[in-house]
């Protein structure tokens, strides 16, 4: 009345019956194709941060390397408005700046119709000897007030155009 209770001999399974039971099981490791393709992801990723971060060092230097000429076309142009005589401003200047540059700068002045007040045409150029004398030029234009570049006669008859205008304007002298 009492159940019998399990012989160890009903739950005993052997280990290779055990193996039988299951379909085939897998490894535990990697196959070679898993490997080969994870290889090729790393290396792909690799090659493309590789080349993202020389990118960025060229950029880093060519900024550089425009910050230094921006700095010899201002001083160049600082030299250009601190000269009081117009025939030096005219002939230009030259001088060498630092890392191997060389920098020539010339200047056109046109007069306007107001007196002292002149437009003038810039030129810089700075050239990079340690590039192998690669040239970079810089045009601008801009206006100058400066007394000391006018030519005195022609500062007395601007004057005089002047002091006409305004009379006409004002009606107080006749056409």
């Amino acid at each position: 009345m009492f159940p019998r209770a399990p012989t160890a001999q009903n739950h005993v399974v052997s280990l290779s019956a055990a193996n039988s039971l299951r379909p085939h099981a897998r490894s535990a490791g990697f196959s070679l194709l898993e490997v080969l393709v994870a290889l090729m992801i790393f290396a792909l990723s690799a090659v493309v941060l590789g080349s993202t971060y020389v990118n960025i060092l060229n950029s880093y230097e060519a900024v550089a390397r425009g910050n230094t000429r921006d700095e010899d076309v201002a001083f160049a142009r600082a030299q250009l408005l601190a000269q009081p005589d117009r025939t030096k401003v005219e002939a230009g200047a030259e001088f060498d700046s630092l890392e191997n540059r060389h920098v020539r700068w010339s200047a056109t002045l046109a007069s306007t119709v107001m007196p002292d007040l002149f437009v003038v045409t810039f030129l810089c150029e700075v050239t990079d000897m340690s590039k192998g004398g690669e040239a970079q030029k810089t045009t601008q234009t801009f206006t100058v007030l400066r007394p000391t570049w006018s030519d005195a006669a022609e500062k007395t008859q601007l004057r005089q155009t002047v002091r006409d205008r305004i009379a006409e304007l004002q009606g107080t002298k006749k056409k």
